[in-house]
């Protein structure tokens, strides 16, 4: 048999089966996500410490007990700790519910079948996702933006005009059905936000100009152009500065019914939190991003457009504050007033640090915030602790992310090599 016979006798070489990950990689893996959550979480904890002292020191009556501190010391600390725990307790139950009252209307529920008691138990709860929904829009925005190394402060203004934009849509246009309307409006709103979004990145790429600079001037444009339509074009026939309430058609449908006032907004901007992660990481364009949030210059010799990414870039974060204002217009306003955002656009940006600008942190630091706003007021009415109180934790937590070297000496912790300060890389 010839040599050539007996190499064509040979058998084929099997394909390999795919190697399963060894323990030791999901190991490294667990320890990895880990480690990214350890400094916000402390950073949110140290914070919340804080605001325990804060809320002590402006009691008169703590103030006084710890003045007697010599003379009856446990009384200070007695006094101290109600005061704390009443307050942490009632923002717990502010932004969550009671757990005894939800306990109860779930017992009355299985008994009876009436549902009534349990949806009002869980009235604080989804109240706090509904303050909690413009803000992952809003994160994710600015978020998408850092990872394309674009500093997108106008959050704020992008915000505003996809309000403008789908309120518009949601009133002028009558007689559609809703499958049709409600779709319409909300893509007005993303349409209006990338405009604006997109033309701060044109200039960045054309000319150079700085996108801090020119999203900040945009918000101002998009203040008085909301408060020109607003005694004009589009106020009221009796001339409020508000529009007309939009059609019913537009609305984005509530979940439950009143007082409750959760809506189909939310589950969407969870939607587009999964839909960014899957674009960022599992697509071409999204590599791109990242490579030119990475490092510009290697994304050049790579062939990467540089210009076309920029404003790409900013046009897409634009969109998703366009859907933050278009959210909040067609799901719980339904109509447009002056000011009608909480700043929801500035407190993105704080968002985008607390969630590492990953789609998957900025929708948890997003629920953070809105469990915060949400359970300020009844803080405030039970324990007497004023709302500002929150904004102040709220500040704590975005110093101690901004600035990790700070929970690291706290905590003694060792310095990892991989720090990546997604907020330099956007002044760069």
């Amino acid at each position: 048999m010839s040599q050539e016979d007996k190499t064509t006798q040979q058998p084929a070489p099997q394909a390999k089966a795919p190697e399963k990950p060894s323990p030791a990689g999901k190991s490294a893996g667990l320890k990895g996500v880990l480690s990214a959550a350890l400094i916000p979480t402390l950073s949110v904890f140290t914070a919340l410490v804080i605001g325990a002292i804060i809320i002590s020191a402006s009691s008169p009556d703590v103030l006084a007990a710890w003045r007697n501190f010599f003379q009856d010391p446990l009384n200070a600390l007695s006094v101290t700790w109600k005061l704390v725990h009443d307050a942490y307790l009632a923002l717990f139950q502010g932004a969550f519910g009671n757990p005894s009252q939800i306990a109860a209307a779930f017992t009355q529920w299985r008994e009876t079948g009436d549902t009534r008691p349990l949806l009002e138990a869980w009235r604080y709860f989804s109240e706090s996702l509904v303050i909690a929904t413009p803000y992952i829009f809003a994160g994710l925005a600015v978020a998408l933006g850092f990872r394309g190394n674009m500093f997108n402060i106008g959050a704020e203004g992008q915000l505003f005009v996809g309000g403008l934009a789908s309120a518009y849509v949601g009133y002028a246009i009558k007689g559609l059905p809703a499958y049709i309307h409600l779709p319409l409006a909300l893509l007005a709103g993303i349409l209006a936000g990338a405009i604006w979004g997109a033309i701060p990145g044109l200039l960045k790429a054309r000319t150079g100009a700085h996108e801090v600079i020119n999203t900040i001037m945009m918000n101002y444009i998009s203040y008085r152009l909301t408060d020109y339509l607003l005694t004009g074009p589009m106020a009221r026939p009796d001339k409020l500065p508000i529009t007309p309430e939009i059609q019913p058609s537009a609305y984005l449908p509530s979940l439950f019914e009143r007082p409750m006032r959760l809506h189909w907004g939310f589950f969407l901007a969870l939607a587009m939190a999964a839909f960014l992660y899957w674009f960022l990481f599992k697509t071409t364009r999204g590599m791109e991003i990242r490579m030119v949030g990475l490092n510009p210059n290697a994304a050049r010799t790579a062939g990467v457009r540089i210009s076309f990414i920029m404003v790409l870039t900013m046009a897409l974060s634009g969109g998703l504050a366009g859907l933050a204002g278009a959210n909040q217009i067609l799901g719980v306003d339904h109509r447009l007033a002056r000011a009608f955002s909480s700043g929801y656009g500035f407190d993105s940006i704080a968002l985008a640090l607390l969630g590492k600008s990953h789609p998957v942190g900025v929708v948890l630091a997003s629920l953070l915030f809105g469990f915060l706003r949400g359970g300020a007021a009844r803080m405030q009415s039970v324990a007497g602790v004023p709302v500002e109180i929150i904004r102040i934790i709220q500040g704590m937590v975005i110093v101690f992310v901004a600035a990790p070297a700070i929970i690291r000496s706290l905590y003694r912790l060792k310095a990892v090599r991989e720090e990546e300060a997604v907020l330099q890389r956007g002044w760069s």
